[in-house]
């Protein structure tokens, strides 16, 4: 029997798929930051998604930023709020 893991595949992937490709393709704009914040915050540390964690690293270094800029940006646009407003213009927003 292997001691090694075998890499899971994430619950929200196929969502997150088509998003991180489009971020890959866009500039760095407010809500592209906290999309890709939000993305490296949930597959930080998961045994999958390997490709998604690699893009999400490239995308950060295609916008000449390390992870702690990252957060620091994010951090101050969640700080002014409006991020994610829903129709019912309440904050809606998906950590999972």
């Amino acid at each position: 029997m292997s001691t090694e893991a075998k890499d899971q595949q994430h619950p929200l992937y196929n969502r997150d798929r088509p998003l991180v490709n489009n971020l890959m393709a866009q500039e760095a704009t407010d809500y592209n930051l906290v999309e890709l914040a939000r993305l490296r915050i949930r597959y930080q540390g998961f045994p999958g998604a390997r490709d998604i964690q690699k893009d999400l690293e490239q995308i950060m270094q295609q916008w000449g930023l390390s992870e702690a800029e990252l957060f620091e940006k994010t951090r101050a646009l969640h700080d002014a709020g409006g991020m994610y407003k829903s129709r019912a213009k309440r904050e809606e927003q998906d950590w999972n």
